[in-house]
């Protein structure tokens, strides 16, 4: 049984730093892009960041209102994948998910793409 597991919400102050983890069980992880995605209160969920699997090692790819302060990375030995986010703003508060895209991959924005999800973490931005 896949399951994922994010951790690393809270709540933190206009230009503050977070460090979301989402740790994958139940799956052969390294085969899998990851993305993580967020829903802010009344909106759709939207991407935020992905990062391919061994198939293109270390390409990664983020939505301009991150890029810059958001950082994503992997650690396949430890089946878990990491969401740096540094200089938050308060428009960044909402639920982070993280999502298992299982191969053949598709398209690493669309919400569509990613067969299992975790359950969110919450991340509030205090301005």
């Amino acid at each position: 049984q896949v399951q994922l597991v994010e951790s690393g919400g809270g709540l933190v102050q206009s230009g503050g730093s977070l460090a979301l983890s989402c740790q994958a069980s139940g799956l052969t992880f390294s085969a899998y892009n990851m993305g993580w995605f967020r829903q802010a209160p009344g909106k759709e969920r939207e991407f935020v960041a992905a990062i391919w699997s061994t198939d293109r090692p270390n390409e990664v790819d983020y939505a301009d209102s991150v890029k810059g302060r958001f950082t994503i990375s992997r650690d396949n030995a430890k089946n878990t994948v990491y969401l740096q986010m540094n200089s938050l703003k308060p428009e960044d508060t909402a639920v982070y998910f993280c999502g298992a895209d299982p191969p053949p991959h598709g398209t690493r924005r669309l919400e569509r793409t990613y067969l299992y999800w975790g359950q969110g973490t919450q991340v509030t931005v205090s301005s």
